[in-house]
């Protein structure tokens, strides 16, 4: 019998995490659900025992060339299922979150080619005090409220749990290799999923939301740090550049790079204030825009309209 839906996770030497995710989504397979793991770091240490651990419950993939694009598209080539849904390692699938991007699929019709699902933070320890909603996302929280429906002009998937249509998802050539993580530790490039749903619309397709498929995305301690939201708004930069999405030209972006500056206090109107912590939010907001600024402009070679 022909699965409904194939479910994929995965996994680049995190195998401590990878056993939590499958536990979530074994509840849900069956006949209509087949559960896929790529393995993108096969012989790393930790992945043959990972391999044994759940055999016959998983079908397992091996993906050497390390990069979550590259992995994503080999469940693409894998997946026996009309659907094809995506949850990180590092993420944990609720209760029905495999029957709910059914639904929302059956809901939306075929015009809509990607579904993203509602994801959820889980912190082990507070949360620092300076985070709030307008910085979750870049931790891949994700709600756009309680309907099921297509995407707004502004809104967006996330890769911890999303959904496509896997004839769509092969006919648009599956995801950008030049985007997205690649294994290594420093490297934060993202806009794999935005760039693949505008290659979809290109094509007379949607993406579309559902809160019917949820799932618990886990934040590293490592990542409640103001220097990791720096350094992954430097990266979105790069990505923008990468995918042809910088929405300002660079000249623009180093003025705004200057004009930040100038509201600073005059003593710390250095370029070290780019990378001096914040006392709240919305000022680590502001100095995220300045630090994406300049990134695009360094990048894009600006030229100074100052002269």
């Amino acid at each position: 019998m022909t699965p409904e839906l194939s479910a994929a996770i995965c996994t680049h030497r995190r195998y401590h995490l990878l056993d939590g995710a499958i536990a979530s989504l074994l509840p849900q397979a069956g006949a209509a659900v087949e559960v896929l793991v790529v393995d993108n770091s096969p012989g790393a240490p930790g992945s043959a025992e990972a391999r044994a651990r759940h055999e016959g419950g998983v079908r397992w993939i091996e993906e050497p060339l390390a990069g979550l694009s590259r992995a994503r598209n080999a469940a693409i080539a894998a997946a026996r299922a009309p659907v094809l849904a995506f949850l990180d390692d590092d993420a944990r699938a609720a209760p029905g979150w495999a029957a709910g991007f059914l639904a929302g699929f059956a809901r939306l019709g075929p015009a809509v080619a990607c579904l993203g699902g509602r994801v959820r933070l889980s912190c082990a320890s507070p949360p620092p005090p300076w985070l709030d909603r307008r910085l979750e996302s870049f931790l891949s929280a994700l709600d756009w409220g309680e309907e099921t429906r297509p995407l707004a002009p502004g809104e967006w998937v996330a890769g911890a749990s999303v959904a496509y249509r896997t004839e769509a998802l092969r006919q648009a050539g599956g995801f950008s290799t030049a985007l997205g993580r690649s294994g290594a530790a420093l490297s934060l490039l993202s806009n794999d999923e935005t760039e693949l749903s505008e290659r979809l619309a290109a094509r007379g397709l949607l993406t579309g939301y559902t809160p019917l498929a949820e799932a618990e995305h886990l934040v590293d301690p490592s990542r409640l740090t103001q220097a990791w939201f720096r350094r992954r708004i430097a990266w979105q930069a790069v990505s923008d550049l990468l995918a042809g999405r910088a929405a300002e030209d660079p000249a623009g972006a180093w003025q705004r790079v200057k004009d930040w500056l100038l509201e600073q206090n005059p003593a710390g109107r250095t370029l070290r204030a780019l990378v001096t912590d914040q006392p709240d939010a919305a000022s680590l907001a502001a100095q995220m825009g300045a630090v994406h600024g300049a990134v695009l402009a360094l990048l894009a070679e600006a030229e100074d309209r100052d002269g």
